[in-house]
């Protein structure tokens, strides 16, 4: 994990629904990528952390959400570093071959959420906030790029709503906004 100057920061997570197992020959060339794209992703300014498997150079052992299902979860300094890494980088050769190796989503694939600083959310944690999204839309709790929220926006919400209603309250009435910010969540 590398060190960082902001007090939260942002969570991510997406799922990806294989076509073929990792080792059927139509999946190579995304196999090939993913050395190469997990050392961008390690080197990318603001990055912090991603899951791997113990022993391993990346996650894709790992089968938390299916079978057939791969996982990234990382951890960012902020929202434009994230970005820039998925679509400013080696990274968006994957994207834009990923019909060739994974199932078109039917239902939100990724998540992003705030964490303090040195927080490393678990794959269950990850998995609550898809859930979340999936069955409350984007809020401060679970969002995405595209329905973002700061976390000082996500701070303020923490201290509006009370504990029991913050996944509903934040579905209903909660509008987004601009990505940035850093205050503590």
């Amino acid at each position: 994990m590398t060190a960082s100057r902001h007090a939260a920061h942002l969570a991510h997570l997406n799922v990806a629904t294989l076509r073929y197992p990792l080792d059927d020959p139509r999946i190579a060339p995304f196999v090939e990528l993913l050395d190469p794209v997990n050392a961008a992703a390690d080197g990318a300014p603001g990055f912090v952390w991603r899951l791997a498997e113990e022993g391993e150079a990346d996650a894709t052992g790992l089968r938390p959400a299916g079978e057939n299902v791969i996982v990234t979860l990382s951890v960012w300094e902020n929202q434009e570093a994230l970005w820039d890494f998925t679509y400013r980088s080696g990274h968006l050769e994957a994207m834009q071959r990923r019909r060739d190796w994974f199932e078109r989503h039917v239902e939100a694939h990724l998540v992003l959420w705030w964490v303090p600083a040195g927080h490393l959310p678990t794959v269950d944690e990850a998995l609550e906030r898809l859930a979340d999204l999936r069955a409350h839309g984007p809020s401060p709790r679970a969002f995405t790029f595209t329905s973002s929220y700061t976390a000082a926006e996500v701070t303020e919400y923490l201290q509006e709503v009370p504990p029991a209603q913050q996944p509903e309250q934040a579905a209903r009435s909660a509008q987004p906004t601009s990505a940035g910010g850093a205050a503590a969540v």
